[in-house]
């Protein structure tokens, strides 16, 4: 069944002649509010579907205890309009969830976007019709709608990881995840026993939030990880002035820098051999001291030489060994065996300190191994734990996960699923071959996990919408990645990332290793966004040649 154009009530006055819309756009977080900001500024028909109740994507449905951003609020936020920046004031150097999802409220209610989106939807599969030219959506209503170009905005992080426990449906306490959070009531937990499963990003953050209110709390840890201190603060309101007032040169400057991070980090650009130990442990400690990613950048081989890594690794350990008062604690929370870098660096806000508490306990995963959940609570090979309640918090299908979501299929039928089964190439991760007008935000073979986000997304979307103007423009129906262009990038792609520590971590979730059975392969151009920008403006600027280009005229002729 199709849906009628009155169902859809499509805001275009002019509407494509042989589909639904213009353009159909999966997703309304970040990425897809600006993706569908961007189509409707080029005056064509626009459906975005969402399948949350309301927008902000992973700051909809991340609404766990604790949940904030770990980059700086005032460049985790859109730069596309000088009255927006102006406008709005964060309240916190690292805004919490609440915060961002009012953001992401005042976007939408900004540009008047929820017109063109349809909440509580789920899109299920998109198929690519070779003979019309167009792409047919398939709802979870079993509705279909059809576009003549179709946009994956679904995120990076939007799949969670699936649990395969024995007996999680037998637990009689309260049961939680923290990717899936309730949206309907508030989650009391202070005097309960409370087990937290997974010590990510998420799992840091509920831990810390948390360990002062329950009764007792016991945290389940497979593998450690590095987490440096965030130092949040109310925001300075001098600080934040001194942006506005010059913020076209702050967005450049965003852009210009590898990580796409705030633009007053301390720049450093030499070898960590070119200083001495007390000089190297001395520029340590100012970033320790300041907090956040800038650690990062201390030196400009850490992530190429593990020698040099291994330096800042045991800095880290150090640190964790100073804070943590139990030397058996202190050990099975310090990370052996991987690279800062190689999995993603945490940011954590009293998380070590947690661990000083009487009523805070460290279960390590490594030796006695969860069995199964039980009525009562977590049984390990070693111990039944019991509690009041178990909280999830084992991350995500990333990058490739949210694409494979939807049963995609381009031209002849071929799957997406299938193409990428072994290999997920993609060209510069915004379009795949054998798709035809389809477009991906923040995809795989982008920079996109190893930057700030919202910059990285608001490039993807200014240069999608360019192609999607240039075609309109030029009477193009349909464009296409080269298969030798997807081949040469993503050969490319990995050729960068062997210069580096990133595919020498084979335990690393960025090659796939958190989901059995995923490719492992490096998913992420490593040569930092200004790279990736310089390349693809070249793309542009050439006429996308690295496109196949198919005039309606061709295709007129063709069928004659």
């Amino acid at each position: 069944m199709t849906d009628t154009i009155n169902d859809l009530n499509p805001s275009a006055s002019v509407r494509p002649k042989n589909a639904d819309f213009d353009v159909i756009i999966v997703g309304a977080g970040f990425s897809g509010m600006y993706m569908l900001h961007k189509v409707r500024s080029l005056g064509l028909s626009v459906r975005a579907f969402e399948r949350g109740s309301g927008v902000g994507g992973t700051w909809y449905w991340n609404s766990y205890p604790g949940a904030r951003v770990d980059t700086h609020s005032i460049v985790y936020s859109y730069g596309f309009d000088d009255e927006l920046q102006q406008e709005w004031e964060w309240s916190e150097t690292y805004a919490a969830q609440p915060e961002l999802l009012r953001y992401a409220n005042h976007v939408a209610d900004r540009y008047d976007l929820r017109r063109d989106i349809q909440f509580d939807t789920t899109v299920t599969a998109a198929a690519f019709d070779d003979e019309a030219g167009i792409w047919r959506i398939t709802l979870d209503s079993g509705k279909t709608v059809s576009a003549r170009y179709y946009i994956m905005a679904s995120g990076i992080l939007s799949v969670p990881k699936k649990i395969d426990v024995p007996g999680l449906d037998s637990f009689r306490g309260e049961l939680y995840f923290t990717n899936n959070w309730p949206k309907d009531r508030d989650v009391e937990l202070a005097g309960k026993r409370v087990g937290v499963v997974g010590t990510g990003s998420s799992g840091i953050q509920v831990v810390q939030t948390i360990a002062s209110t329950v009764d007792e709390l016991f945290v389940f840890q497979r593998t450690p990880n590095f987490a440096v201190p965030m130092r949040n603060a109310p925001t300075d309101p001098e600080r934040a002035a001194a942006v506005k007032a010059n913020y076209p040169a702050f967005r450049a400057a965003t852009r210009q820098k590898s990580d796409g991070q705030f633009a007053d980090h301390f720049p450093i650009n030499e070898s960590i051999y070119s200083v001495t130990p007390e000089q190297r442990e001395a520029e340590f400690e100012r970033r320790w001291a300041v907090g956040g990613f800038n650690i990062l950048s201390t030196f400009n081989d850490l992530f190429s030489d593990p020698a040099a890594n291994e330096y800042l690794c045991e800095f880290f350990r150090r640190k964790i060994r100073e804070t943590v008062h139990d030397p058996r604690t202190a050990d099975l929370l310090t990370p052996h065996g991987h690279t800062i870098g190689s999995r993603r660096l945490m940011v954590e806000m009293g998380y070590y300190e947690a661990f000083n508490r009487d009523n805070v306990h460290l279960v390590d995963l490594r030796s006695e191994a969860i069995t199964e959940v039980t009525p009562n609570g977590l049984a390990t090979e070693k111990n039944q734990y019991d509690l009041d309640v178990l909280i999830f918090a084992t991350g995500f299908d990333g990058e490739t996960g949210p694409l494979l979501a939807v049963d995609i299929t381009g031209t002849g039928g071929v799957s997406l699923r299938e193409k990428w089964s072994g290999f997920p190439k993609s060209y510069l991760g915004v379009a795949t071959s054998g798709f035809p007008n389809m477009f991906i935000m923040v995809g795989p073979g982008s920079p996109a996990v190893l930057t700030n986000v919202i910059v990285t997304l608001e490039y993807h979307a200014e240069w999608i919408a360019n192609l999607i103007s240039y075609m309109e423009t030029n009477g193009i129906d349909r464009v296409d990645a080269k298969a030798d262009e997807e081949d040469r990038w993503a050969a490319f792609v990995i050729s960068e990332a062997d210069k580096t520590i990133f595919p020498k971590d084979t335990g690393s979730g960025w090659i796939g290793a958190n989901i059995p059975g995923k490719p492992r392969y490096i998913k992420v151009y490593v040569g930092g966004l200004h790279s990736y920008i310089t390349i693809a403006d070249g793309v542009a600027a050439r006429g996308y040649e690295e496109f196949t280009q198919v005039t309606t005229e061709s295709i007129a002729a063709a069928r004659k």
